[in-house]
């Protein structure tokens, strides 16, 4: 995470938020490995939720074979949902074992140098608001991107304008999420991504510690 007066080296380790579940859909999983075979081209390493299962673990899997680092994270409580028997990491990288969801976050966020939802449920929604309303808040700068495949987040879309035309959103904090339909769009919207305007840019003390 880029904080304020912080910021990354030119390497950078994508945090990706998907669900453990691999969804009705074959475009789903497909997109995952699209999207970790344009990050290998760019020499990016994956952070994530640590899960085998579903499209996390294609995600960890694909970015592994492609020849990059993995780093997964997650509570003890849910390895018996999320990760399935064994769970090599020559095959998913390295896993990180922690006691609750909010250390996994904080330490998925502080390991990322921007953020990328693919589909997944409730967990992955709240994810990716949390990293944006971050970014609102002026605790980190980083890109925040909805990979929407197959025109999943297509009614999450039409939300956040919504709330922008009813007034809880700003006009230009609508922006801090990027919309990317493919995986080379998500690639380009985080080496080109711009802070919105309308950010609040609050004095915090390093989430990092």
């Amino acid at each position: 995470m880029t904080t304020n007066g912080h910021s990354h080296s030119t390497k950078r380790s994508i945090c990706v938020f998907c669900g453990s579940a691999r969804g009705k859909s074959d475009a789903y999983a497909l997109a995952a490995e699209e999207l970790a075979n344009e990050m290998a081209k760019r020499n990016w390493d994956l952070v994530y939720g640590g899960g085998s299962t579903g499209i996390m673990g294609v995600m960890a899997s694909s970015v592994i074979k492609a020849g990059q680092s993995v780093t997964g994270i997650i509570p003890r409580a849910l390895t018996r949902r999320e990760r399935d028997g064994e769970v090599p990491a020559e095959i998913y990288g390295e896993t990180i074992l922690v006691d609750d969801m909010h250390t996994r976050k904080r330490m998925m966020a502080e390991r990322g140098s921007a953020f990328v939802s693919l589909p997944g449920g409730l967990g992955t929604l709240e994810e990716m608001f949390e990293v944006a309303t971050w970014n609102q808040l002026g605790i980190h700068r980083d890109p925040v991107v909805l990979f929407n495949v197959n025109g999943f987040y297509d009614h999450l879309i039409a939300f956040i304008k919504h709330a922008v035309q009813e007034g809880f959103i700003g006009e230009t904090q609508q922006h801090i999420i990027v919309e990317a339909k493919t995986a080379v769009e998500v690639c380009e919207a985080i080496e080109n991504y711009v802070p919105a305007t309308g950010r609040l840019n609050l004095s915090w003390k390093s989430v990092t510690g």
